[in-house]
């Protein structure tokens, strides 16, 4: 038997009790039984009908509200609603010296109102409240300049290299992952284009990966920025107020960072900086796989991913050839090599 319909059927009995009692009452010593009945009857079919909607919908509704309400704010409205019953608590004792009934009605008028004045004011002012406590605690510094915490957002995570580069333990701190770019990639997973909807499971996937498998804590969070739409706003105000770095390597994304104050850490720049140094004169093996921009040249790409491209490798296509390196030419996309066939 579900909950809804015991609740049902206990309303039934307790209205249709109360409809008995109502009709004896109206009618006097001797009532018509009739009458009785009919309130009787009337009672259950109210109980019967109104019950859940003083039980089970309430409660309902109460759940989804506080499952949608984000886990900061649910703790704001908490401490705001102990600190008003303390309040109300303490007024208590004098308003009860007052007479009657007027001690009675004003305590009780005293726990509502401050009950709501604290949930009210903890609920408005939380993110000022939480931002001078986080303030006063102490940051800890690690190897790679970054505090307590490092911001993940939505193409560093689809890149997956992060989940490599957090098994290295260069990442000092935990990773957060805001709820709000959680929501991006699942709207991305489930975008009808079907390049984006692989985007997006694959940053399903690489975030799953880095809860299993990585060396430096990761945890998604329920922090917001409330009246802001965009993922990258949200994302560059909360860095401000955590005064955590943001991994990403979304050029854009990082250069707006940059002009408010937040710092970056670019996956590109730092896989750039990392790639094995080619000077004029060396040589090496490449594979060209297509035709370059400028006639007869042909264009390859080494195991770290930088393009190389060949003069007179255009009738190469498709063979690994040695090549020697002419020029190298780091660039905003990153480092790019030119060469000639020997």
């Amino acid at each position: 038997m579900g909950i809804e319909l015991l609740l049902r059927l206990l309303g039934m009995v307790a209205l249709a009790v109360a409809g008995w009692q109502l009709g004896i009452y109206l009618a006097g010593e001797s009532p018509p039984y009739l009458y009785v009945l009919a309130l009787s009857l009337a009672g259950a079919a109210l109980g019967l009908l109104l019950t859940p909607y003083v039980t089970t919908y309430p409660f309902h509704w109460l759940r989804a509200k506080i499952r949608q309400m984000p886990a900061q704010q649910l703790l704001a409205a908490i401490i705001g609603l102990v600190v008003g019953l303390i309040i109300a608590a303490l007024l208590a004792l004098p308003l009860s010296l007052l007479p009657s009934p007027i001690g009675a009605v004003l305590s009780f008028a005293g726990v509502i109102f401050f009950s709501y004045l604290g949930m009210a004011v903890m609920v408005m002012r939380q993110r000022d409240i939480f931002n001078v406590l986080s303030a006063r605690l102490p940051l800890r510094e690690g190897a790679s300049g970054a505090g307590r915490y490092v911001l993940l957002d939505t193409s560093v995570i689809i890149d997956g290299r992060i989940a490599d580069i957090s098994q290295t333990g260069f990442i000092a701190g935990t990773m957060l992952v805001p709820r709000f770019v959680l929501n991006e990639l699942q709207h991305i997973a489930d975008s009808s284009d079907v390049l984006r909807r692989n985007r997006g499971r694959r940053g399903l996937d690489m975030l799953k990966r880095l809860q299993q498998e990585s060396v430096t804590p990761i945890r998604i969070t329920d922090m917001d920025i409330e009246d802001v739409r965009e993922v990258d706003d949200k994302l560059i105000l909360l860095a401000k107020q955590l005064h955590a770095p943001i991994i990403t390597n979304d050029y854009n994304l990082n250069r707006v960072a940059e002009l408010q104050g937040v710092q970056v850490l670019n996956i590109n720049e730092l896989a750039n900086a990392v790639k094995a140094v080619l000077l004029p004169g060396e040589t090496m093996q490449v594979r060209i796989i297509q035709e370059g921009k400028e006639p007869g040249q042909g264009v390859g790409y080494l195991d770290d991913g930088t393009m190389v491209v060949v003069e007179d490798g255009r009738k190469f296509i498709g063979q690994t050839i040695e090549a020697e390196v002419t020029k190298v030419l780091q660039t905003a996309a990153g480092r790019m090599i030119f060469a000639r066939p020997l």
